[in-house]
């Protein structure tokens, strides 16, 4: 039986599943695409984990690192000339660069057209420029845009956070309504991670495999702070973190009805 939970299904906790990197797509991880998210959206996922980095004109765009193998990785080498793959794109270079020949890369802007046209979604950013001065640039522009399409939108993105100090820094730009605290960067014991979500009243936990055990998500549940591991595409490892208790997932390629499904097992004792 799953340990018991005071977690509050409201917002975003309202689902387990959050689509990594947008989701999968026809078996492709880390598109962070058009489609994905399409895709995704009519799998019936409702929470879109995004990567986000800067171009070397400054605008705000959808990937997950700038690497050589990301490029064979997206099947990028006939988009890119050989001296463009594995650098630094221009926000018109990363557009034009379609993944697997096919998928439409998405900007910031586009994402917040898709938070518009599609109202129920959230969406959780995962930044890959964590220095202070890239986190003001980053989440200023993701602020500023935001306010000037419509300031509700403020209230279905949800940013990760990398170590306790971010916090601080947030909310000089922005006082988000959710918060998530990302652990795969940071070596705080689980007595300090406890402690600091209290304390900040952040919204949920996520954590990887490796750091996730039973006393840390007990812990959690008991303060009503979901806890979400990343990222499990088999239903057999999911079904055993709930069992630790787990309240959500991030994944390239399980639904929500995988999660509900894993949970009628275990309620069953299968």
């Amino acid at each position: 039986m799953r340990p018991k939970s005071n977690v509050e299904a409201e917002g975003f906790k309202a689902h387990r599943m959050v689509a990594h990197a947008m989701g999968g797509i026809n078996g492709i991880a880390y598109s962070n695409t058009y489609e994905a998210f399409i895709a995704n959206y009519e799998k019936g996922l409702r929470i879109f984990e995004v990567d986000l980095l800067l171009s070397t004109d400054n605008d705000l765009i959808a990937r997950h690192e700038w690497s050589e193998n990301m490029t064979k990785l997206l099947g990028q080498q006939d988009e890119l000339e050989p001296d463009r793959q594995g650098t630094i794109l221009t926000s018109a270079e990363f557009k034009a660069a379609k993944i697997m020949g096919q998928y439409e890369p998405l900007n910031w802007g586009e994402i917040l057209d898709l938070m518009e046209f599609y109202p129920d979604v959230y969406i959780v950013t995962d930044t890959k420029q964590i220095k202070t001065e890239e986190i003001d640039q980053i989440f200023g522009a993701i602020v500023e845009s935001a306010k000037a399409k419509d300031p509700v939108l403020l209230e279905r993105i949800v940013p990760q956070i990398y170590n306790q100090s971010m916090w601080e820094q947030l909310q000089g730009i922005h006082p988000f309504e959710s918060i998530i605290f990302t652990l795969y960067t940071v070596h705080d014991t689980d007595k300090e991670v406890l402690q600091f979500v209290e304390d900040k009243g952040i919204t949920a936990v996520t954590m990887s495999e490796t750091r996730a055990n039973k006393g840390l998500i007990a812990s959690l549940n008991k303060i009503g702070v979901p806890s979400y591991v990343h990222t499990i595409n088999d239903t057999k490892i999911m079904k055993k973190f709930q069992r630790m208790g787990a309240y959500g997932f991030y994944t390239d390629f399980l639904t929500e009805d995988d999660a509900k499904h894993s949970g009628w097992l275990d309620f069953l004792g299968l």
